[in-house]
């Protein structure tokens, strides 16, 4: 059966339906004894892997409580398991793992060198499968429509090849959205939504490393179906589509006109769909999602951090009803958190797939620091995150923080607020998570709205480097309305961070500068990394930005180039 009469098949949907609801179920019910559960799971982790040399090493088989794991594990990092991780994906078994990676999850890290991820059965049974289909609720249970038909659901991460890379044992080294978990461990119902859809498979031949172009390809057969949904989780491909439709618009309408796929023939002309389109073109100049598909409902995807800054009015040009889901706290190496309801931003600690620990954000992490349980953490604090599962990634600090929104039936409630690394020119340690909720400050003061920021450490002549910030306006802003903007936004890093306020005090950064770019200049940015041959997944937004070849590319500017106010 094809993946499209998959998801036309009722019992099939049925069938998919009752996992999505019972894993969310199970999932509520572990909060009953949030405790009892994390004991259970790290019980399982070391019992299961004691026999491994990596469990041997730590003593698994003397360890009975979380107290005694600590003593003897130490919170690290990827580099401290990729010795051992390379090992087994050189093919060696019993390692850090009972049972062998299938497969290995790619995973770009700070230094852009990818990560290889181990993902063995036990994992996906355990720890992977219930999360997944979990974070699938609240879209199945309030949306429905999207599951009418295979073309409903436009899913811009999935990205199926037939010929994977592969690590030296020949197991594939891929993304998470380039598996087929069907296929690979034996779950045929996690196929997720999107991917039955006209344009999961390509029907014409296109090269594994052309991302713009089979995004093209997919967006051009989208425009004749009726979509419902859009399944992005990096919400920059999800504001990128906007402007790859206008983008693309004339290739687009031609090809529907004609019957093409990438100049190839595909199927009858349309002339009565091309000219339906060419009038949304005349009748609103600038296309957007919302005049193409009328009946969309949902975005599917991460809805914090720097996309919290433009989302709102993104979601606008899908359609004045459409919802934005949060996708789940997660990543490459496991999950955090997954909304089981349609709160926008948090959610709920998967307490039934890894043992969790957290640390205070502000401190530098290390072998010995000290963490905190679960039901430790306090509303409106932000922690590292650090994990152990059953995959072989133990006290693992995934280098994301989080920020704790509420306590809910138990657990905490989760939002991604950034990555771990710091920006620190002058000893002002800023974290993501500061920068955005002073922006959001610093807008809301004023009522301006952006589409994209990012930001560096700049010098100057004769005076202290500070803080230089690339801005694209959603709308211009004028002189004096810039102006006001910067110096709110610099009370408001101050409030954030008391290291950037002393930096500030001992002239050791001077106010920060604006530098206002076109409303499309990240837009452009992201779509030229994409036709470098980078997987729309890895493209993500990233506010620090001190690579002086990288600002350039951004700004126009020359890597030496100094911001001021808007005029």
């Amino acid at each position: 059966m094809s993946s499209a009469e998959a998801w036309s098949d009722p019992v099939r949907l049925r069938r998919y339906r009752e996992r999505v609801f019972a894993e969310r179920q199970a999932l509520r019910a572990a909060f009953s004894d949030p405790a009892g559960r994390q004991q259970q799971v790290m019980t399982d982790l070391l019992e299961f892997n004691a026999g491994t040399e990596y469990g041997k090493r730590h003593g698994f088989a003397r360890i009975r409580t979380l107290d005694d794991y600590r003593s003897a594990v130490p919170v690290q990092s990827y580099a401290d398991l990729e010795p051992w991780i390379e090992r087994a994906a050189a093919g060696e078994r019993n390692v850090l793992t009972a049972d062998h990676p299938a497969v290995f999850f790619t995973s770009s890290g700070s230094t852009g060198a990818h990560k290889k991820i181990p993902v063995t059965p036990r994992f996906m049974r355990t720890t992977f499968f219930p999360f997944y289909y979990a974070a699938w609720a609240p879209l199945i249970e309030h949306f429905p429509e999207v599951l009418e038909s295979p073309g409903a659901v436009l899913n811009l991460k999935h990205d199926p090849i037939a010929a994977p890379p592969t690590t030296a044992s020949g197991r594939p080294h891929v993304g998470a959205s380039q598996v087929d978990f069907g296929a690979a461990f034996g779950e045929p119902l996690s196929a997720e939504p999107g991917s039955g859809a006209p344009w999961a498979t390509l029907p014409v031949p296109v090269a594994a490393d052309r991302h713009a172009e089979k995004m093209y390809l997919r967006l051009r057969l989208a425009v004749e179906s009726d979509v419902r949904c859009v399944i992005g989780i990096n919400p920059a491909m999800v504001a990128a589509l906007p402007y790859q439709l206008n983008l693309w618009w004339p290739r687009i309408v031609r090809e529907v006109r004609d019957g093409t796929l990438g100049g190839l023939p595909h199927r009858a002309p349309d002339p009565a769909r091309a000219a339906e389109l060419e009038r949304l073109a005349d009748r609103h100049g600038t296309v957007r999602p919302c005049h193409v598909w009328p009946r969309m409902r949902a975005l599917f995807c991460w809805t914090t951090g720097v996309a919290s800054l433009y989302l709102p009015r993104l979601r606008e040009e899908y359609g004045p009803g459409v919802v934005a889901l949060p996708a789940p706290v997660a990543a490459s190496e496991g999950p955090v958190g997954v909304a089981l309801d349609r709160h926008g931003r948090a959610g709920s600690l998967v307490a039934n797939a890894a043992v969790y620990e957290f640390a205070d954000a502000d401190r530098d992490l290390g072998p010995d620091t000290a963490t905190l349980r679960p039901h430790e953490l306090e509303p409106d604090r932000d922690y590292h995150v650090v994990f152990s599962h059953v995959g072989g990634l133990y006290r693992y600090a995934v280098g994301d923080v989080v920020r704790v929104v509420d306590h809910q039936d138990g657990v905490p409630r989760l939002e991604y607020a950034g990555r771990a690394n710091r920006s620190d020119h002058a000893g002002e340690r800023l974290r993501d998570a500061q920068v955005i909720r002073a922006l959001h400050g610093a807008l809301d003061a004023t009522g301006l709205e952006l589409r994209n920021v990012a930001c560096r450490v700049a010098g100057a002549p004769r005076r202290s480097p500070g803080y230089e910030f690339a801005v694209a306006p959603r709308t211009p802003w004028s002189r004096e309305e810039s102006e006001r903007f910067t110096a709110l936004l610099d009370r408001a890093l101050e409030r954030q961070s008391a290291d950037y306020r002393t930096a500030r005090s001992r002239g050791r950064l001077c106010a920060p500068a604006l530098l206002p770019l076109d409303p499309d200049a990240f837009l452009r940015d992201w779509q030229a990394r994409v036709e470098s041959g980078i997987r729309p997944t890895q493209v993500k937004d990233r506010l620090f930005r001190q690579d002086p070849q990288e600002w350039a590319r951004l700004t126009g500017q020359g890597p030496e180039g100094h911001g001021t106010a808007a005029p």
